[in-house]
């Protein structure tokens, strides 16, 4: 008897991972999976600008199956950017080679909050489309939907583009709190649409995206982020998907992002996996967490330290594979073959 393909998802190792049961392997991953180190990534992407390429519906699909084929990994993460839902609802902004988002306004003053509306579906047809399709396309294999989380959408917003220290944002976080939190609150409503999107189109999980609340000491992410955040993911909790919560140079926020409504924590590279999951407790599963430069040293070297990572992430009630943030575009592919092929082969004893 052969098994449907819905089966044979909510079978799949990375939900099992993702819930807390048992798997047959360690599932893998890995963030930027579909980006600048693939050669057939940089072919489809010849002349076509990030943005644009985020809203054609056949390039989502192409670039997100891409890993998957080469790779063999065990969740597709859908091809997008966090600033995709700001140009959607008219945000005048831009993703600038070599720099990133660039904001054309930012947002300093009350009045600007006026164009920051509901995303509704019509805004994102077709990236809807190209989640129904890869839906199709993946079979067994988990969509990862995702989205940037209030806090770094924010700090995009109104430094106008990186920081380095995020001055300008913590300037209005202090100054103008009132502006601050309705700032916050209009992008969680933001996010949260934007992943129940995904999810309606076919989506299996979701993962929520604080790049740069490692900016933050524990206090102001608990006053300033916290609610924000726990309001994105209690929005998307009635889908009854998984909901990944990571962000970069977070070892001492880990348990504060499990606790705003997390089933997964993702771990940088900087907290070895067993002590990250002493912080966010036996509730939760965690991902991660191999430095993605490991990825250029010897393959014996790779493989011992991927080894420590999944040992020491037995302890979790469930561990996912995968780097401590994305690939880097000077990866050679092979590595990455090579460790996705290590990760599924090593043995469980």
């Amino acid at each position: 008897m052969t098994t449907s393909p819905s089966a044979r998802l909510a079978e799949s190792d990375f939900l099992r991972a993702c819930r807390g049961e048992p798997t047959s392997r360690t599932p893998v991953w890995f963030m930027r999976q579909a980006g600048r180190h693939l050669p057939e990534y940089l072919k489809v992407r010849e002349g076509v600008a990030m943005l644009d390429s985020c809203f054609t519906t056949d390039l989502v699909v192409e670039i997100t199956m891409q890993p998957v084929r080469r790779y063999g990994v065990d969740a597709a993460i859908f091809f997008s950017d966090i600033v995709v839902p700001l140009k959607a609802i008219g945000v005048d902004l831009d993703i600038v080679p070599g720099t990133g988002p660039v904001i054309a306004d930012p947002i300093r003053r009350r009045g600007q909050l006026d164009q920051l509306r509901r995303l509704e579906p019509d805004d994102v047809e077709s990236i809807a489309a190209a989640a129904r399709a890869l839906v199709g396309e993946l079979g067994g294999t988990p969509l990862i939907g995702f989205a940037g989380a209030p806090f770094t959408l924010a700090s995009y917003l109104v430094e106008g583009g990186p920081s380095r220290d995020h001055r300008i944002t913590k300037q209005l976080m202090y100054s103008q709190t009132g502006l601050w939190n309705d700032l916050l609150e209009r992008l969680s409503h933001l996010a949260a649409d934007f992943l129940r999107v995904q999810v309606e189109a076919g989506a299996s999980a979701v993962q929520l995206f604080d790049s740069w609340a490692g900016a933050l000491s524990p206090s102001d992410y608990e006053t300033y982020v916290a609610p924000h955040s726990r309001r994105v993911l209690e929005s998307v909790a009635d889908l009854g998907v998984p909901r990944i919560h990571f962000g970069v140079g977070t070892g001492e926020l880990l348990d504060q992002m499990g606790d705003v409504g997390a089933d997964v924590v993702g771990v940088d590279w900087r907290v070895p996996l067993d002590r990250a999951i002493e912080k966010v407790g036996p509730h939760r599963s965690v991902q991660g967490n191999l430095d993605p430069t490991l990825l250029f040293a010897p393959a014996d070297v790779l493989h011992t330290k991927a080894a420590a990572a999944i040992e020491r992430g037995r302890g979790a009630r469930g561990h996912v594979f995968n780097l401590g943030h994305g690939v880097l575009p000077q990866t050679d592919p092979d590595a990455v073959k090579g460790l996705v092929d290590f990760v599924h082969g090593y043995e469980r004893v």
